[in-house]
């Protein structure tokens, strides 16, 4: 997927003028942030917190020791069964991807769904290579049939209504249905076809226990399963950051994860894969390959932001954003969207790549109060404005209006000028909306109305009395 971040403003225009998107976006949100403050608050807001605490503290320590945790993740995995691969950036992981796929004869490949395999563009790289691979996640399988990209990171079809997913879905031959189970059962029917054909399943990760060598997935269809147990061969693309330590730590973040993410006390698929399949047992993958993928995560790790790499991709901060809800996903430029988009975005990519995200944002902290491992957002957001400012990457205009407005507020002779001209100056603003560049400003609220004498010539006058 592009990065095409820098084009947030006009991407979120557009959005605004879709009452479509704003509607699905805004219904979709609301209902779960509702459910996601009675699941964590379901036993009382101490125990809530408390949870949040023992889940931000797990992923905090899990980031002291990664460097030690990897290895054991991959002595452990490997004792398992696994193949264990390392990726230093997308040319790698796609690279690898196909050599399994070629070593294997693979046609066609089963995907669940997989942000980090977005980030790597691996649909693109199979594709060029001639080999089918269908999204799986019914959200997922939506908009890869209008050749769109998630909006969202766990409701990637979000920002469509029920009548525009009714109509995507009819132009591959379903019936006129306005029943959503219908619609569902259409999509099952065409999926569960490449499921028995596919030679090759591919899937993310939430979790890489170290302790155990155990992969950890938590799905709510049943595709992530099938993805996992009916291919022979099972491809793990999952990011560094994800592994922890303990079996423990797990029991902990399956709860917080669902309940954060779609208000549920666990999710219908609770996954914790082993390796493949064993002699006499049933089912599972002949070979199971777990590819850790880095992609610009050392760099974070390594920086004053590593506390970015806590999340644990619930999207409880986009639910719960302002600007989230008005512009949806899309409008971030980037596979991340909403708050943790607007932070992690410039650090995987480059700032230089996502200028206005660290702005798309009101700071009002709702993000921070939602976040089920307690990661400072709003905090990272304004560390990278400075960083923007001090790269230059700031827009002029508005540097050179602050850097104004800092010599006018120092000088108190320059303070009591600019008081009497703005007095003066709001005679010639029409409906207290100001002309040209700065009319944005008054766009969304009044011109403010200067008294006729300022405090200062009112206390002189009063001391002079």
């Amino acid at each position: 997927m592009n990065v095409d971040s820098n084009n947030f403003i006009p991407l979120a225009q557009v959005a605004l003028k879709s009452p479509d998107l704003q509607a699905a976006v805004t219904k979709g949100t609301t209902n779960a942030f509702t459910k996601r403050e009675a699941a964590v608050y379901a036993f009382g807001h101490a125990h809530g917190e408390a949870m949040r605490q023992q889940a931000a503290e797990a992923r905090r320590r899990a980031l002291r020791n990664l460097p030690d945790l990897l290895e054991r993740a991959e002595a452990n995995m490997t004792a398992n069964g696994m193949t264990v691969l390392w990726a230093e950036d997308a040319a790698e992981v796609n690279r690898h991807v196909l050599e399994i796929a070629a070593r294997h004869n693979v046609r066609l490949v089963a995907k669940s769904k997989s942000m980090v395999s977005e980030e790597v563009h691996l649909n693109h790289a199979l594709e060029a290579n001639h080999i089918e691979v269908v999204e799986t996640d019914l959200g997922e399988y939506i908009i890869q049939l209008n050749k769109e990209t998630p909006s969202h990171i766990i409701a990637p079809v979000i920002h469509r209504t029920k009548a525009e997913i009714r109509d995507i879905l009819m132009r591959v031959g379903m019936p006129y249905t306005d029943n959503a189970e219908e619609m569902t059962q259409f999509a099952r029917e065409k999926l569960r076809e490449v499921f028995l054909k596919a030679e090759m399943g591919v899937s993310g990760g939430n979790f890489i226990i170290a302790e155990t060598g155990t992969l950890c997935m938590v799905t709510n269809e049943g595709n992530g399963r099938m993805v996992t147990a009916m291919p022979p061969v099972h491809v793990a693309i999952v990011g560094i950051e994800k592994v922890i330590e303990s079996v423990a730590d797990y029991a902990t973040l399956t709860q917080i994860l669902p309940r954060s993410g779609t208000g549920q006390p666990m999710t219908v698929y609770t996954q914790m894969l082993n390796g493949p399949r064993r002699p006499g047992e049933p089912d599972g993958p002949d070979h199971v390959y777990i590819i850790l993928v880095d992609n610009g995560r050392a760099n974070v790790y390594a920086s004053k932001y590593a506390e970015a790499l806590a999340c644990i991709r619930c999207g409880a901060c986009l639910n719960a954003c302002p600007v989230y809800q008005s512009t949806g996903g899309h409008a971030y430029g980037w596979v991340y969207s909403g708050p943790i988009g607007a932070v992690i975005t410039p650090l995987l990519t480059g700032l230089e790549n996502a200028t206005p995200l660290p702005q798309a944002s009101s700071l009002c902290g709702r993000c921070k109060e939602v976040c089920p491992v307690d990661i400072d957002l709003p905090g990272m957001l304004l560390e990278l404005r400075a960083d923007t400012v001090e790269q230059k990457r700031d827009d002029p205009l508005i540097r050179l209006g602050i850097k104004s407005w800092s010599v006018g507020n120092r000088s108190p002779y320059l303070f009591t000028l600019g008081g009497r001209a703005a007095r003066i100056g709001q005679r010639f603003v029409p409906k207290n909306r100001l002309p040209g560049p700065l009319a944005g400003w008054t766009q969304y609220r009044d011109f403010p109305s200067f008294a006729p004498k300022s405090f200062r010539e009112l206390w002189k006058e009063r001391k002079g009395n």
